[in-house]
């Protein structure tokens, strides 16, 4: 299971975005070095290098928190499982829902805890002392993470795939999946554009290209391309720096410090269908105009912020908003973890871990995946959560 030959191995992964480098890892750490990783551009340059980075358990579907508890446990001892220092910055996190969802927070939060998260519902006299900047007259419902925060994911994806090659993983950077190659019912490969590549085994954690890449093979996964936008706000004189995550429903917001000096600044909605390979690499200055106005009904003094820069990036967004994690009937050898709406950067540490899981011993034995596989939407079993918000 060690080194590889020329142009074969024993598993390709598409993609070297927080995925695929998380997967390599993994199998790396388990003795599979046998293993190439091929990107289109260079790692962390899709999705990943764009991410907002959040760091947080708050979901509402139970293998989704434990796939963010125990990502969270690798995020935390970084520089003794990776071997590089962390990046991970932990300022708390606050979720947000209105008033009248105060129940479903409840329900939530007493399932976050009972799967290992250190979450409580927070009084909003409480919130308003921790955060004295937010404006909360409008009375919402809040849960807070003393142990959140968020990171940065194009330095993780670095992290995990230069610990993936020091372990004996190839990388091939500027090369392009053309077609997965089936034959029959089995997976041997994958044609590029600098030759095929052999191998019984190809992972598919190619993001925002994932659905035409599957179609040449005539599979089609209901992932749909979605574009956002996020401004970096430079904090006015007198404003507190370094405070809480929060995603706030009430508002359609969510936001995060991002050092002492500034504040990134994103909202939930996004146009779909966008190109993936050619859309505006700049925010629009109508949206920039009305995320700062959002975002001043939360945070009045952020009024007198300076747009600094704008990031705008491409999401991979499945019909439940929730990953597609596995194999394909009547393939043997293909696997896939795309789809992550948005949400992947929390749980990648995780995600790595189970897919090998997947690979090497028929399935998740960390956290169960099996709701994620991808065939469920043709079953009729998208996921949907016992308490679900409305904006879920």
């Amino acid at each position: 299971m060690r080194g590889n030959n020329g142009n074969s191995a024993d598993y390709v992964i598409l993609g070297a975005g927080i995925m695929g480098a998380s997967i390599a890892f993994h199998l790396a750490k388990r003795g599979v070095t046998n293993v190439i990783v091929i990107e289109k551009d260079h790692a962390g340059q899709g999705a990943s290098g764009r991410s907002s980075a959040l760091i947080r358990m708050h979901y509402c579907f139970p293998p989704e928190v434990q796939l963010a508890v125990k990502s969270l446990e690798i995020f935390e001892h970084w520089k003794e499982i990776v071997g590089e220092p962390t990046e991970f910055r932990k300022t708390g996190f606050v979720r947000i829902v209105p008033r009248q969802e105060m129940e479903l927070l409840r329900a939530n939060v007493a399932m976050q805890r009972k799967l290992g998260v250190n979450a409580e519902v927070i009084e909003i006299s409480d919130l308003k002392k921790m955060e004295p900047d937010w404006n909360l007259d409008d009375g919402p419902a809040a849960a807070y993470e003393p142990n959140a925060g968020y990171g940065d994911a194009l330095v993780a994806t670095q992290d995990l795939l230069n610990a993936s090659r020091a372990m004996g993983v190839e990388y091939r950077p500027r090369t392009r999946a053309k077609k997965i190659l089936i034959n029959g019912d089995k997976v041997h490969g994958v044609a590029t554009d600098k030759g095929e590549i052999h191998s019984p085994n190809v992972v598919v954690a190619t993001g925002q290209w994932t659905k035409p890449l599957l179609q040449q093979a005539g599979i089609d996964v209901p992932i749909v391309t979605e574009f956002h936008q996020v401004a970096i706000l430079r904090n006015p004189p007198g404003m507190k720096g370094g405070g809480a995550a929060c995603i706030d429903s009430a508002k359609t917001l969510y936001f995060r410090s991002d050092a002492q000096d500034k504040t990134l600044v994103g909202d939930f909605f996004g146009e779909k269908g966008v190109d993936p390979d050619n859309f505006p690499q700049r925010p629009t200055t109508d949206w920039l105009e009305k995320i700062l106005d959002i975002a001043s009904q939360r945070v009045p003094k952020l009024q007198n912020a300076d747009i600094m820069r704008g990031i705008t990036g491409v999401y991979d967004v499945s019909p439940d908003y929730r990953p597609l994690l596995g194999g394909f009937r009547g393939v043997t050898g293909l696997y896939l973890a795309a789809g992550f709406s948005g949400m992947g950067f929390k749980i990648s540490p995780a995600i790595g871990l189970v897919m090998t899981e997947l690979l090497l011993d028929g399935e998740g034995k960390t956290v169960d995946i099996s709701a994620f596989r991808p065939s469920r939407f043709e079953e009729g079993q998208p996921i949907k959560a016992e308490f679900e918000y409305q904006d879920e």
